[in-house]
């Protein structure tokens, strides 16, 4: 008896402290019902009939995460699937030519975000400098850039918005 009191007991002190000794490595995502960002790319992303429209708390969640431009990765998206209008392999951002497969749309715009942020090819760049890289046609960077300022003001932002 003791010994299986022991263990369950030691099991529940591990599973209460745990948390206080193992790092969670789910980052806490912010509450995003009220924030005017997602209202915005509810209204851009609805208007054009994009399907688009149901990621806009994922789309904020990434930007704010990797401290992007809250319009970005949905005006990336806008641009290369006409907002999840025409993909394929999970990949609304156009990722690799498109050609790169993800095991949700979520994950792209994620691995996308981290991308964005972290590799050495975009990080620190300004945001014509990041578009270049991301894809080089000369009218991309425009196009993207027309696109963030339809979504809406910088200023509605919180982390990494640009004007």
């Amino acid at each position: 008896m003791n010994t299986s009191f022991t263990v369950g007991g030691g099991l529940l002190t591990a599973l209460l402290i745990a948390p206080a000794i193992i790092p969670d490595q789910r980052v806490p995502v912010p509450e995003y019902r009220n924030d005017l960002r997602r209202v915005s790319l509810e209204k851009f992303f609805g208007d054009r009939g994009c399907p688009a429209r149901d990621l806009a708390e994922e789309f904020l969640v990434a930007s704010d995460r990797h401290g992007l431009d809250w319009r970005l990765l949905p005006s990336i998206a806008f641009v290369e699937s006409t907002g999840g209008k025409a993909y394929r392999n999970n990949n609304i951002m156009g990722w690799g030519s498109s050609s790169r497969s993800f095991s949700s749309v979520r994950a792209g715009i994620h691995h996308v975000a981290a991308q964005l942020a972290n590799a050495s090819c975009y990080k620190n760049k300004g945001l014509d400098q990041l578009l270049r890289t991301y894809n080089p046609l000369p009218v991309y960077t425009s196009t993207v850039t027309r696109v963030m300022k339809l979504i809406g003001p910088a200023s509605l932002g919180g982390r990494g918005a640009v004007d």
